[in-house]
């Protein structure tokens, strides 16, 4: 065995019994964040299953079964044991350095939604109740400021009153919630370019990997965590106010790629409110971070104490560039 990967969740090796044997990844998923590793599990064979059968050059590496036919085995400790196959030859870049990956990425991942779009939604678990549900962040944080100490709200006074502003992107969300012109998807909901598997040889795209995310959700979350993680020109840690921003071209080739690789599945109501898919996943992640500082640090690891609450400001100053971008490039607004 051998460790393998840069996730942060799951425990992740190559293992082989002997020499000559196939390779497997073994994983001991991380039942602290993932509750049911076998609602994981099922979708991932229900996936790999549908994939077989579509005959479209998508897959994803296969489930590999314990001896009395289980996916999954727990140990004496009972932690919970997973293996699915090892792709040789293979390799997973952590950043995008250019354009041309970033449209690699945001076309893969859209095509693996499109190549499952005829799957029944309601047979998948929902793994994260919530994940992405604006209005139940919102709540969130309106909750946390109920209790939050007048310390921590005095110096979250600003980002407050800046995201409460923009509600109506909880508006919008609640529209799209209860609209037949956006479908509910299979959505990767964990979409960087770690998480798409490349052939060493070929430099070619192979397929997406980490589908613990994979379930059921709407047009703007994977196109939307992009372009928050992609089109930033700092990450979220950054506390250089002034060096935070958009960058246009990573921006467009991100939305080129996933229009390319989604292909004619989304509706026209969808197509008109593309750029909504980055502002309301900005503004989720803010939201997350500022309600996170008001609850004294419950959920995200820090290293110093403000900072969720600067986390919180770099989200919201990036949200402010990614608004005026879109008036500037697109002349868009988000409607009232």
């Amino acid at each position: 065995m051998e460790p393998i990967g840069s996730g942060l969740i799951h425990q992740t090796y190559k293992a082989k019994k002997g020499k000559d044997d196939h390779a497997v990844v073994l994983q001991a998923i991380n039942t602290n964040v993932f509750r049911s590793a076998e609602d994981i599990m099922s979708n991932y064979a229900l996936l790999y299953e549908f994939l077989q059968h579509q005959h479209n050059g998508n897959k994803i590496p296969a489930p590999i079964i314990t001896d009395d036919g289980n996916l999954i085995w727990k140990d004496a400790a009972n932690n919970n044991w997973r293996a699915t196959e090892f792709i040789s030859d293979s390799f997973s870049p952590l950043i995008a350095n250019n354009e041309e990956a970033a449209y690699t990425v945001a076309k893969s991942f859209a095509a693996f939604t499109k190549s499952l779009s005829e799957l029944d939604i309601n047979s998948l678990k929902e793994i994260i109740p919530n994940f992405h549900n604006l209005s139940f962040r919102f709540k969130q944080f309106e909750d946390s400021i109920k209790s939050a100490s007048q310390e921590r709200l005095l110096k979250s006074t600003h980002v407050i009153a800046e995201l409460r502003q923009r509600k109506k992107l909880v508006d919008f969300f609640e529209h799209v919630q209860h609209s037949k012109e956006y479908p509910t998807r299979v959505m990767h909901h964990d979409c960087k370019i770690s998480n798409i598997l490349f052939d060493k040889n070929s430099g070619k795209v192979i397929c997406p990997v980490d589908l613990d995310t994979v379930m059921p959700g709407k047009f703007f979350s994977d196109l939307g965590d992009m372009i928050r993680s992609m089109a930033c020109t700092v990450d979220e840690n950054s506390i250089e106010w002034e060096k935070i921003d958009i960058r246009p071209s990573f921006y467009k080739a991100i939305l080129n790629g996933y229009v390319e690789g989604i292909g004619d599945i989304f509706t026209s109501e969808e197509k008109k409110n593309i750029h909504y898919a980055g502002l309301i996943l900005i503004y989720m992640q803010s939201l997350r971070f500022i309600t996170d500082y008001l609850n004294n640090d419950i959920y995200y690891k820090i290293t110093y104490n403000e900072q969720n609450l600067s986390r919180a400001m770099n989200q919201l100053i990036l949200l402010e560039k990614l608004e005026e971008f879109l008036k500037t490039e697109y002349s868009f607004t988000p409607s009232n």
